[in-house]
């Protein structure tokens, strides 16, 4: 790892550090912590849940030991959460004296703190239900083709939850998400007043360590994990996105061997890593690169 671009980090500066999954996000900002101080704060969508701790590589106790930790499984599997949700629990963090690290693979997080983030209203439960129905009777495409033209070419096409979020947001208070995003207030954290540092990997490596990750998990407990999670399992929450999460609680209902279900959950880390690959590039060009190995 080409470490200059860490060197120059001041020893009071908040750090951002964002980067695909299983590529060493957590080791580095532990390691920035235990040279400099400070608190480490969770930037990942999906770490935030109480539900999932080994599914979702959250810090280990003695992880946690080593440097504080903040907005870590704190929320039931079964809430709402979302971009909005936690900017709000993050600001507390960064007036809160520590110097602030800020660690995950979420980049809408990070472009909301950083860019500001559009206050538009929470959706309607009826609205959301049948966004819901729609999507599964009718798929991504036919929410897309009704999306304003400026929205449509902003946002992820690709990315399902990305395309209801728009839709939903349109059909709800009649005004399309670019319009919205255009009257965004200012970022909590401007630019300039931090280390942004964007963690790159070959992809083969990041292949490589994604598998031997997951198996790492399986033998962590990550079933045992599914297991406590298949009672009332509902795959709307947003909880229950947890990459590997639906493939292990396939195998639980029958559906699909272990060894099945666990190149299934191999495969979809490998898509999510590609996802966050594109946002990166897409979003975080003038960050400051950091190349893997």
């Amino acid at each position: 790892m080409n470490r200059d671009a860490l060197n120059r980090i001041g020893a009071e500066q908040p750090v951002l550090i964002a980067g695909p999954t299983a590529s060493g996000k957590s080791a580095l900002a532990l390691e920035i912590a235990a040279r400099q101080g400070g608190v480490i704060v969770n930037a990942d969508a999906l770490q935030v849940f109480a539900n999932w701790r080994v599914l979702t590589a959250r810090p280990t106790p003695d992880e946690e030991a080593v440097a504080p930790h903040l907005l870590y499984g704190h929320v039931p599997g079964e809430a709402a959460y979302s971009v909005g949700h936690w900017l709000r629990e993050v600001e507390p963090a960064l007036r809160g004296g520590a110097r602030p690290i800020l660690v995950g693979g979420t980049g809408l997080y990070f472009t909301a703190l950083t860019e500001g983030l559009a206050e538009i209203p929470e959706t309607p439960p009826e609205i959301r239900a049948l966004a819901d129905a729609r999507m599964a009777a009718e798929g991504t495409r036919a929410l897309l083709a009704e999306l304003d033209a400026e929205t449509a070419a902003r946002i992820d096409t690709a990315n399902p939850v990305r395309v209801q979020r728009a839709w939903e947001v349109l059909r709800s208070t009649g005004r399309g998400l670019a319009a919205w995003q255009d009257a965004t207030p200012a970022p909590l954290l401007p630019p300039a007043a931090c280390a942004r540092i964007l963690l790159e990997a070959d992809r083969d490596w990041l292949a490589d360590r994604i598998a031997r990750r997951f198996d790492r998990m399986i033998a962590d407990g990550a079933l045992a994990e599914a297991q406590a999670n298949l009672p009332g399992w509902d795959p709307a929450r947003p909880s229950s996105k947890a990459i590997g999460g639906s493939e292990l609680i396939a195998h639980l209902k029958g559906e699909l061997p272990l060894a099945d279900a666990v190149e299934a959950g191999k495969i979809a880390t490998r898509q999510y890593a590609k996802r966050q690959r594109t946002w990166f590039r897409s979003k975080m060009r003038d960050w400051t690169p950091v190349d893997l190995p």
